[in-house]
Protein backbone atom coordinates (compact mmCIF):
# COMPACT_ATOMS: atom_id res chain seq x y z
CA UNK A 1 0.00 0.00 0.00
CA UNK A 2 1.03 3.74 -0.57
CA UNK A 3 2.96 5.27 2.30
CA UNK A 4 0.20 8.44 1.73
CA UNK A 5 -2.78 6.09 1.50
CA UNK A 6 -1.82 4.80 5.16
CA UNK A 7 -1.33 7.98 6.66
CA UNK A 8 -4.95 8.74 5.17
CA UNK A 9 -6.31 5.96 6.79
CA UNK A 10 -4.88 6.66 10.03
CA UNK A 11 -6.25 10.40 10.00
CA UNK A 12 -9.42 8.87 8.75
CA UNK A 13 -9.69 6.40 11.54
CA UNK A 14 -8.93 9.08 14.46
CA UNK A 15 -10.97 11.80 12.85
CA UNK A 16 -13.76 9.24 13.15
CA UNK A 17 -13.06 8.04 16.93
CA UNK A 18 -13.23 11.75 17.91
CA UNK A 19 -16.39 12.20 16.42
CA UNK A 20 -17.54 9.21 17.72
CA UNK A 21 -16.64 10.23 21.39
CA UNK A 22 -18.10 14.10 20.82
CA UNK A 23 -20.67 13.73 18.59
CA UNK A 24 -23.28 16.42 20.14
CA UNK A 25 -20.15 18.50 20.39
CA UNK A 26 -19.08 19.12 17.20
CA UNK A 27 -22.66 19.19 15.63
CA UNK A 28 -23.18 22.77 14.08
CA UNK A 29 -26.54 22.10 14.67
CA UNK A 30 -26.65 21.66 18.63
CA UNK A 31 -23.89 24.58 18.98
CA UNK A 32 -27.06 26.89 17.45
CA UNK A 33 -29.38 25.76 20.52
CA UNK A 34 -26.85 27.63 22.80
CA UNK A 35 -27.81 31.25 22.59
CA UNK A 36 -25.66 32.30 25.81
CA UNK A 37 -22.87 34.62 24.61
CA UNK A 38 -20.22 31.88 26.57
CA UNK A 39 -21.04 28.72 27.93
CA UNK A 40 -18.51 25.99 29.11
CA UNK A 41 -19.66 22.38 30.39
CA UNK A 42 -16.32 20.71 32.72
CA UNK A 43 -15.80 17.68 33.69
CA UNK A 44 -15.22 18.37 37.82
CA UNK A 45 -13.49 15.33 38.70
CA UNK A 46 -11.32 15.06 35.49
CA UNK A 47 -11.06 18.32 35.02
CA UNK A 48 -11.99 18.52 31.25
CA UNK A 49 -13.73 20.49 29.48
CA UNK A 50 -16.57 18.53 27.36
CA UNK A 51 -17.90 21.68 25.91
CA UNK A 52 -17.13 25.48 25.39
CA UNK A 53 -18.45 28.28 23.76
CA UNK A 54 -16.35 31.46 23.64
CA UNK A 55 -15.03 30.17 26.86
CA UNK A 56 -12.45 33.15 27.45
CA UNK A 57 -15.14 36.08 26.56
CA UNK A 58 -15.15 38.77 29.10
CA UNK A 59 -18.47 39.00 30.72
CA UNK A 60 -20.05 40.94 33.13
CA UNK A 61 -20.30 38.18 36.04
CA UNK A 62 -23.37 39.33 37.91
CA UNK A 63 -24.37 38.05 41.12
CA UNK A 64 -22.56 35.10 40.60
CA UNK A 65 -19.92 37.12 41.70
CA UNK A 66 -21.42 36.35 45.48
CA UNK A 67 -20.09 33.05 45.03
CA UNK A 68 -15.95 34.58 45.28
CA UNK A 69 -17.38 36.74 48.08
CA UNK A 70 -19.34 33.52 49.98
CA UNK A 71 -15.62 31.69 49.35
CA UNK A 72 -13.62 34.78 51.08
CA UNK A 73 -15.71 35.32 53.80
CA UNK A 74 -15.99 31.40 54.97
CA UNK A 75 -11.65 31.60 54.74
CA UNK A 76 -11.58 34.81 56.69
CA UNK A 77 -14.70 34.58 59.17
CA UNK A 78 -16.56 31.96 61.60
CA UNK A 79 -19.85 30.74 60.80
CA UNK A 80 -21.11 31.96 64.45
CA UNK A 81 -19.79 35.19 64.11
CA UNK A 82 -21.97 38.00 64.71
CA UNK A 83 -22.75 41.07 62.56
CA UNK A 84 -24.47 44.30 63.05
CA UNK A 85 -26.07 45.44 59.69
CA UNK A 86 -24.52 48.73 58.81
CA UNK A 87 -26.61 51.84 57.34
CA UNK A 88 -24.59 51.27 54.10
CA UNK A 89 -25.22 47.66 53.68
CA UNK A 90 -29.09 48.40 54.73
CA UNK A 91 -29.43 50.78 51.93
CA UNK A 92 -28.04 48.55 48.86
CA UNK A 93 -30.60 48.13 46.30
CA UNK A 94 -31.76 46.72 44.11
CA UNK A 95 -31.88 42.69 45.55
CA UNK A 96 -32.00 42.64 49.04
CA UNK A 97 -33.63 40.38 52.14
CA UNK A 98 -34.96 43.81 53.93
CA UNK A 99 -31.77 44.26 56.70
CA UNK A 100 -32.41 47.03 59.02
CA UNK A 101 -29.40 49.28 60.18
CA UNK A 102 -28.24 47.82 63.38
CA UNK A 103 -29.82 43.99 63.12
CA UNK A 104 -27.75 41.58 64.47
CA UNK A 105 -27.40 38.61 62.23
CA UNK A 106 -24.65 35.49 62.35
CA UNK A 107 -21.81 35.00 59.06
CA UNK A 108 -23.99 32.08 58.56
CA UNK A 109 -27.33 33.70 57.70
CA UNK A 110 -25.91 36.14 56.11
CA UNK A 111 -24.33 33.54 53.85
CA UNK A 112 -27.88 31.97 53.46
CA UNK A 113 -29.09 35.42 52.40
CA UNK A 114 -26.36 36.27 49.31
CA UNK A 115 -26.17 32.62 47.80
CA UNK A 116 -30.20 31.69 48.07
CA UNK A 117 -31.87 34.64 47.24
CA UNK A 118 -28.93 36.87 45.68
CA UNK A 119 -29.35 39.57 48.81
CA UNK A 120 -27.51 42.40 47.89
CA UNK A 121 -27.48 43.86 51.18
CA UNK A 122 -26.08 40.20 53.33
CA UNK A 123 -23.10 40.59 50.39
CA UNK A 124 -22.20 43.75 51.72
CA UNK A 125 -22.41 43.30 55.07
CA UNK A 126 -20.21 40.16 54.93
CA UNK A 127 -17.67 42.28 52.62
CA UNK A 128 -17.47 44.93 55.75
CA UNK A 129 -17.33 42.46 58.64
CA UNK A 130 -14.58 40.55 56.89
CA UNK A 131 -12.63 43.31 55.75
CA UNK A 132 -14.14 46.14 57.08
CA UNK A 133 -15.35 47.99 54.22
CA UNK A 134 -16.09 46.37 50.34
CA UNK A 135 -13.23 48.42 48.79
CA UNK A 136 -10.70 46.29 51.26
CA UNK A 137 -12.94 42.56 50.61
CA UNK A 138 -12.67 43.28 46.73
CA UNK A 139 -8.91 43.57 46.83
CA UNK A 140 -9.43 39.85 48.33
CA UNK A 141 -11.83 39.07 46.21
CA UNK A 142 -9.25 39.53 43.54
CA UNK A 143 -6.42 37.98 45.12
CA UNK A 144 -8.73 34.78 45.57
CA UNK A 145 -9.67 34.78 41.95
CA UNK A 146 -5.85 34.77 40.75
CA UNK A 147 -5.27 31.75 43.62
CA UNK A 148 -7.89 29.64 42.30
CA UNK A 149 -6.53 30.26 38.08
CA UNK A 150 -9.16 32.83 37.72
CA UNK A 151 -6.89 35.00 36.22
CA UNK A 152 -9.08 36.66 33.77
CA UNK A 153 -11.67 38.07 35.97
CA UNK A 154 -11.56 41.56 38.22
CA UNK A 155 -14.04 42.34 41.03
CA UNK A 156 -15.31 45.45 41.82
CA UNK A 157 -17.72 45.20 44.37
CA UNK A 158 -18.99 41.85 46.37
CA UNK A 159 -22.25 42.15 44.87
CA UNK A 160 -21.74 41.67 41.43
CA UNK A 161 -23.79 44.82 40.58
CA UNK A 162 -22.86 46.84 37.11
CA UNK A 163 -19.79 48.79 36.91
CA UNK A 164 -17.00 49.20 35.05
CA UNK A 165 -13.77 47.08 34.74
CA UNK A 166 -15.97 44.23 36.77
CA UNK A 167 -15.61 40.68 34.45
CA UNK A 168 -14.98 37.25 34.44
CA UNK A 169 -14.90 34.51 31.94
CA UNK A 170 -16.92 30.95 31.42
CA UNK A 171 -13.88 29.46 32.01
CA UNK A 172 -12.65 31.31 35.30
CA UNK A 173 -16.29 30.55 36.46
CA UNK A 174 -15.83 27.40 36.17
CA UNK A 175 -13.00 27.42 38.61
CA UNK A 176 -14.65 29.41 40.95
CA UNK A 177 -17.24 27.16 41.08
CA UNK A 178 -15.06 24.28 42.17
CA UNK A 179 -13.18 26.06 44.56
CA UNK A 180 -16.52 27.22 45.99
CA UNK A 181 -18.14 23.37 46.05
CA UNK A 182 -14.99 21.99 48.42
CA UNK A 183 -16.27 24.03 51.32
CA UNK A 184 -19.12 22.10 52.54
CA UNK A 185 -21.36 24.72 53.93
CA UNK A 186 -21.77 26.38 50.31
CA UNK A 187 -21.98 23.39 48.72
CA UNK A 188 -24.98 23.00 51.31
CA UNK A 189 -26.43 26.15 51.06
CA UNK A 190 -26.92 26.79 46.96
CA UNK A 191 -28.53 23.36 46.98
CA UNK A 192 -31.60 24.63 48.81
CA UNK A 193 -34.60 25.61 47.77
CA UNK A 194 -36.11 27.45 50.03
CA UNK A 195 -35.61 28.23 54.14
CA UNK A 196 -36.84 30.72 57.04
CA UNK A 197 -34.55 32.22 58.62
CA UNK A 198 -34.69 34.09 62.30
CA UNK A 199 -32.35 37.22 63.15
CA UNK A 200 -31.38 37.99 66.85
CA UNK A 201 -34.52 40.19 67.12
CA UNK A 202 -36.75 37.28 65.72
CA UNK A 203 -37.51 39.03 63.06
CA UNK A 204 -38.70 35.69 60.29
CA UNK A 205 -36.81 35.54 56.44
CA UNK A 206 -37.81 33.49 53.86
CA UNK A 207 -35.52 32.68 51.44
CA UNK A 208 -36.58 31.25 48.35
CA UNK A 209 -33.66 30.03 45.70
CA UNK A 210 -33.58 31.81 42.31
CA UNK A 211 -32.26 28.79 40.71
CA UNK A 212 -35.55 27.33 39.47
CA UNK A 213 -33.84 24.02 38.22
CA UNK A 214 -33.81 22.90 42.28
CA UNK A 215 -37.83 22.18 41.84
CA UNK A 216 -36.85 20.02 38.47
CA UNK A 217 -33.66 18.81 38.34
CA UNK A 218 -32.88 16.10 40.82
CA UNK A 219 -29.26 15.77 39.58
CA UNK A 220 -28.62 19.41 40.40
CA UNK A 221 -26.29 20.23 43.56
CA UNK A 222 -26.71 23.58 42.58
CA UNK A 223 -25.86 26.96 41.75
CA UNK A 224 -25.79 30.76 41.52
CA UNK A 225 -27.86 32.60 39.32
CA UNK A 226 -26.91 36.39 38.04
CA UNK A 227 -28.78 38.72 36.17
CA UNK A 228 -28.13 42.86 35.09
CA UNK A 229 -29.10 44.07 31.88
CA UNK A 230 -26.00 44.45 30.48
CA UNK A 231 -24.97 41.22 31.30
CA UNK A 232 -28.39 38.97 30.62
CA UNK A 233 -29.04 36.20 32.30
CA UNK A 234 -26.01 34.08 33.93
CA UNK A 235 -26.18 30.77 35.65
CA UNK A 236 -23.04 28.65 36.94
CA UNK A 237 -23.92 25.42 38.52
CA UNK A 238 -23.05 21.64 39.30
CA UNK A 239 -24.67 18.47 38.82
CA UNK A 240 -24.17 14.63 39.77
CA UNK A 241 -25.29 11.62 38.14
CA UNK A 242 -24.06 7.84 38.89
CA UNK A 243 -21.10 9.32 40.72
CA UNK A 244 -20.02 11.79 38.31
CA UNK A 245 -20.43 15.43 38.15
CA UNK A 246 -20.17 18.39 35.99
CA UNK A 247 -20.12 22.18 36.58
CA UNK A 248 -22.06 23.85 34.04
CA UNK A 249 -21.39 27.75 33.27
CA UNK A 250 -23.60 30.27 30.93
CA UNK A 251 -23.17 33.91 30.26
CA UNK A 252 -25.35 36.60 28.97
CA UNK A 253 -28.41 34.48 28.26
CA UNK A 254 -31.04 36.69 26.55
CA UNK A 255 -33.90 34.84 28.85
CA UNK A 256 -34.20 33.46 32.19
CA UNK A 257 -36.16 30.96 30.39
CA UNK A 258 -33.33 29.91 27.35
CA UNK A 259 -31.14 30.05 30.50
CA UNK A 260 -32.96 27.30 31.92
CA UNK A 261 -33.29 25.58 28.91
CA UNK A 262 -29.91 25.79 27.67
CA UNK A 263 -28.71 24.18 31.47
CA UNK A 264 -30.29 21.77 31.10
CA UNK A 265 -29.34 20.77 27.65
CA UNK A 266 -25.42 21.37 28.81
CA UNK A 267 -26.16 18.93 31.46
CA UNK A 268 -27.81 16.19 29.68
CA UNK A 269 -24.92 16.27 26.74
CA UNK A 270 -22.04 16.61 29.21
CA UNK A 271 -22.91 13.35 30.90
CA UNK A 272 -23.87 12.20 27.69
CA UNK A 273 -20.83 12.26 26.63
CA UNK A 274 -18.50 11.16 29.69
CA UNK A 275 -21.00 8.28 29.20
CA UNK A 276 -19.80 7.45 25.45
CA UNK A 277 -16.37 8.15 26.10
CA UNK A 278 -16.84 5.30 29.49
CA UNK A 279 -18.31 2.83 26.90
CA UNK A 280 -15.33 3.10 24.70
Amino acid sequence: MHPQKGYTKVFLCGLAFVISIFPPFLSTTFSQTIHSRSAIVMDMLAERILYAKNPERRLPPASTAKLMTAIVAMEKADLSDVVTISKNASQVRPSKVGFEKGDKVTVEKLLYAALITSANDAAVALAEAVAGSEKHFVHLMNEKAISVGAKDTKFINSTGLPGAQQYTTASDLSRIMRCALSYPKIKEIIGIPAIELLTEKGKILFLKNTNELLWSDENLIGGKTGYTFRGGHCFVGAAERENEEIIIVLLGSPSRRRLWKETETLIDKGFQIIEDKKSL
